[in-house]
């Protein structure tokens, strides 16, 4: 990940949860002065778990591997909790950090006290999902799906929170309308997300099925996924006598330009043009939803 997607990333949860380092130098310089964002050392007995956790399994080797860290190092970063009675907290950030605490043998952690509803609980939980390194596309997709449709967020919203262009984000959603059989390969690593997005541009589920199976039966790379999921949409234009016509004069760059936009705009793309280099692209769309679609591709 680049460092300005890096910073993009952070600056949406931010938003949310405050920039701890600023938090904890001012706790440095007026430690008896009254801390608005109440920064304190909490009984890990008095911190209920999130209710709205979108992940709830954490590996047991990783945690006891952070459990041991814990004992030599202490937390490095507060958890965030919201107070929910005078001697009760609800976790809102920080669950592996909750956890390897209590593996650790630790009575207190350190956490930042915020006041949050529902709403923003799940917004906050989800966004923290979003950031873990190891997450795979599958659930990426199903986070944004659930902070758009949970969090009433639209698509410029969401975005801004996570840091990532609104082309991107519709590039994840897109994974969730494939065949169950081919979300699952892409969550177990099996396909990766850019041989998943060659498959969206394929309307009819038995081919989608059809070329998956091709894909890692015989180990295709995304390029090559790529230009046959462009042929299945092309269907049957290669017979015609046109195209059967100019099909050895095709210019491979142009051939290959065709290929490259069918796949990211997940939809029949044309390029004509003629022996001066003049031409035009065409974009069909089938209906406004399928027109919004591109639109929010181009980012406009």
């Amino acid at each position: 990940m680049s460092a300005k997607k890096a910073g993009g990333l952070g600056k949406g949860l931010s938003a949310l949860l405050g920039d701890s380092e600023r938090v904890m130098k001012e706790e440095v310089k007026a430690p008896s002065a009254p801390d608005p964002v109440h920064f304190k050392m909490i009984p890990v007995g008095q911190i209920k778990a999130n209710p709205f956790q979108p992940r709830t399994h954490f590996e047991e080797d990783a945690l006891n591997e952070l459990a041991d860290s814990i004992k030599v190092q202490g937390i490095i970063q507060p958890i965030t909790v919201r107070k929910v009675s005078e001697d009760h907290f609800q976790l809102i950030s920080g669950e592996r950090r909750l956890q390897a605490s209590k593996i650790a043998g630790a009575k207190e952690i350190p956490a930042f006290i915020r006041t949050a509803n529902d709403q923003q609980m799940l917004e906050m939980a989800l966004i923290e999902n979003i950031q873990r390194e190891n997450l795979n596309a599958i659930e990426i997709s199903l986070s944004y799906k659930r902070l758009i449709s949970e969090c009433n967020l639209n698509m410029e919203e969401l975005g801004s929170r996570v840091g990532k262009k609104r082309a991107t984000v519709n590039n994840y959603l897109r994974l969730l309308r494939l065949p169950p059989d081919i979300q699952a390969a892409v969550r177990d690593g099996r396909l990766s997300m850019g041989h998943a997005r060659s498959l969206i541009t394929i309307e009819k589920v038995d081919d989608q099925l059809g070329l998956y199976k091709k894909i890692i039966r015989e180990n295709l790379s995304v390029r090559k996924a790529e230009e046959l999921a462009a042929a299945i949409l092309s269907g049957k234009r290669a017979t015609s006598k046109k195209e059967s016509k100019n099909k050895t004069e095709e210019d491979p760059h142009y051939a290959d330009l065709r290929n490259r936009l069918q796949s990211h705009f997940g939809t029949k793309v044309s390029v004509i043009y003629n022996q001066k280099g003049k031409g035009e692209i065409n974009i069909p769309f089938r209906n406004e939803d399928d027109l919004n679609r591109i639109i929010e591709i181009f980012d406009l």
